[in-house]
């Protein structure tokens, strides 16, 4: 059995965290979708029928924070999340290289801790039912664990490495064109 290379771990780890992504994203997106679908058929039902059911709010309720938590882990892998880098660029690179592996442990270990937290509470409330879908609790509060399970996942597969910082870039200040300052009949400025 050969030992793979450390650059055939990294791409093997980049392809499943880019995979792992595109899948969440897309499911993420077939939830937001539906949402917009629900809420759509509530509002029909609420204003041209006169009465929408009274599942529609809580569904839809459910669905985005599914999407939310299935998006979560590709926005943190990407780095797309508000965050400040300050000290990262700032600091030696020994230091800031410290800084990056804490972050990351620290991240891991919370994503971790709150997976199992709310696996707990999910399952904890498999006793009670939904008030307009009538079906277990658990069922809708799953999508808790299943988020910060793919979150813990995407962070272990992105490893203890700088996330990408998307910068604003700046455009110089455009050079003002004098002759749209400058009447040309008087000499002095437009009015």
């Amino acid at each position: 059995m050969t030992s793979m290379t450390p650059s055939r771990q990294s791409s093997l780890r980049e392809g499943l965290l880019l995979a792992c992504g595109r899948v969440t994203l897309a499911i993420a997106a077939v939830l937001l979708a539906s949402t917009v679908l629900i809420m759509l058929y509530g509002v029909v039902m609420r204003y041209v029928l006169g009465g929408a059911p009274i599942w529609v709010d809580e569904l839809t309720r459910y669905l985005i924070i599914a999407s939310v938590m299935l998006a979560i882990g590709v926005v943190w892998a990407e780095g797309a999340h508000m965050r400040v880098a300050l000290l990262e660029r700032r600091l030696p690179p020994r230091m800031a290289t410290a800084l990056i592996h804490y972050q990351w442990w620290l991240t891991l270990v919370l994503m971790a801790g709150a997976t199992w937290m709310t696996w707990h509470y999910a399952m904890s409330a498999s006793m009670f039912r939904t008030m307009g879908l009538g079906v277990s609790r658990s069922v809708p509060m799953l999508s808790m664990p299943i988020g910060f399970a793919l979150i813990t996942v995407q962070v272990l597969l992105h490893g203890p490495r700088p996330l990408t910082s998307p910068t604003l870039e700046i455009a110089p200040d455009e050079e003002v064109d004098e002759s749209a300052t400058h009447d040309d009949r008087t000499g002095g400025p437009r009015s």
